[in-house]
Parts: C-alpha cells; structure tokens; sequence
C-alpha cells in the first residue's frame, strides 16, 4: 500500500462519492482504495476496460506494462486506444487517456517485455497484478512471481464467444493457482488474430476484472478458488470449483 496519503481531499470526496456511500467500501475503503497500486500487464481488449475502471474507482497507482504498440485492427475492442494513437506505445496511449479520465491518480509506464528479475520486483511493489495478457508463458511466469511474493492475481481470458474470469489470492493459505488450470504440458496459444473474438466480451471480462480487484484490496469476497466461464453467445454464466492441484509444481 501506498502509505504517503492519509486522506481523502474535497474534490475526491466529491468523485467518488457514489462509491463511499457503499457500506462496503465507505471512507475509510476509499482511501485504501486511493493507497492502493495496481499493476495492469497487458493494455489490449482486457487491460483497456480494467484499466479504464481501476483509473475511474479511484485507485492511486497504476502501472501499465505492455510492449506493443496501437494497430488499426486494436480498435475493434481495445477501447482505451483511438485513431489518433495509431503506432504509438499502447502503454504511453492508455496513460494519455487515463490522465484525462482522473488527475488524482499516479499512472508509471513499462514499455518493454520484463525479464524475471523485472516482474519480480514488479510484483513485490504492487499490491494486486491483473492479467490481461494473450499467452501462456508470461501467464505462467507472472502467476510464479505472484505466489512467491503473496500477492493476488486477477485472470481474465477471452476468444470467440467466451471469456473466463477468476482470482488467484496467495494471502490465502492452499489457494489454487493458474498453473493448477492449465497444466504447461497440456496448453497450445489460442490468439484473438488467429480465432477471432467478439467486441463486448474483453469488455465485460475486463470490467469484471477490475471489480474483482478492487474487492481483493478490500478484503470483500471474490472468485478466489472459483472459475467463472462467460457464453456471450448464449448469455449463460457458470461458476466451477477450482480446487488446488496436489501436484502442481508451483503452489504445492
């Protein structure tokens, strides 16, 4: 947590007061929220909503970590980019608008693919990390870093029809982790470019991943030891045990 603020100004107040009124969250939540340093890999069809909402509840550090940069094709479903951001960094793109959307916020950029020892000291400075990245080796190496250093993870998933959402809390004693889902051996990349995904679906996947996190900060419940998997196709949501693997190679 970020400990420098001790409290919430007027202006604030004023924002986000929808939310204060929330006994769930109240003052003394919103200021934890305010503390609070989320870190966003990925600024594509998920990270652009997650951030968007994160910047918006009034998170007081954002770090956006991405090393593309904005493609025509982005803008069917990355909604943080427009047209006049075409060619620059996503993360310098996403930073322009969430600075427009909130000025109370501290927003960092990385614009470069993380070595170990990089998202390592990344996750030990943030308080959740949400992934909102497209394959399974970042997946697995930032699912890694965040049980090793305690830290919840919220990941989120979506191609053609269907999305899927839950949280990985390793302040949690024998919560499963991502790598008891998906087995290294077992998973093969499945890219939006090559199979295609619907528009609204990283948007509903990328929202929920930012109400997950802001639950985590606050303690509230969330999907920990759950998967929910989203039919956009059919609009029907199913929510699964997601038990610990006995055998899994990095949480047990």
């Amino acid at each position: 947590m970020n400990s420098q603020k001790t409290e919430l100004n007027d202006d604030e107040l004023s924002r986000y007061s929808r939310q204060v009124l929330l006994s769930e969250i109240d003052y003394q939540g919103q200021l934890t929220l305010s503390q609070s340093h989320a870190a966003i890999i990925g600024l594509g069809g998920l990270g652009s909503p997650a951030a968007l909402y994160l910047a918006a509840a009034g998170i007081g550090t954002l770090t956006l970590v991405d090393f593309d940069t904005v493609d025509d094709s982005n803008l069917q479903r990355q909604i943080i980019h427009t047209e006049n951001q075409l060619g620059q960094a996503k993360v310098i793109s996403a930073k322009k608008q969430l600075e427009d959307l909130n000025r109370h916020i501290q927003i960092h950029t990385i614009s470069h693919q993380l070595n170990e020892t990089e998202l390592n000291d990344l996750v030990q400075q943030a308080d959740i990390l949400l992934d909102c990245t497209d394959n399974f080796t970042s997946r697995y190496a930032l699912n890694k870093a965040c049980f090793q250093h305690k830290k919840p993870l919220v990941s989120g998933a979506a191609i053609r029809w269907e999305g899927q959402l839950t949280t990985y809390d390793f302040r949690v004693e024998n919560t499963p982790c991502y790598q008891c889902l998906y087995k290294s051996s077992s998973t093969e990349n499945e890219t939006c470019s090559q199979n295609g995904v619907v528009a609204p679906l990283v948007g509903m996947i990328g929202s929920m991943q930012a109400m997950e996190a802001i639950k985590a900060l606050l303690k509230l419940p969330t999907l920990t030891g759950k998967l929910m998997i989203i039919d956009g196709l059919t609009m029907q949501i199913r929510t699964l045990k997601l038990p610990q693997d006995p055998q899994c190679p990095t949480c047990s």
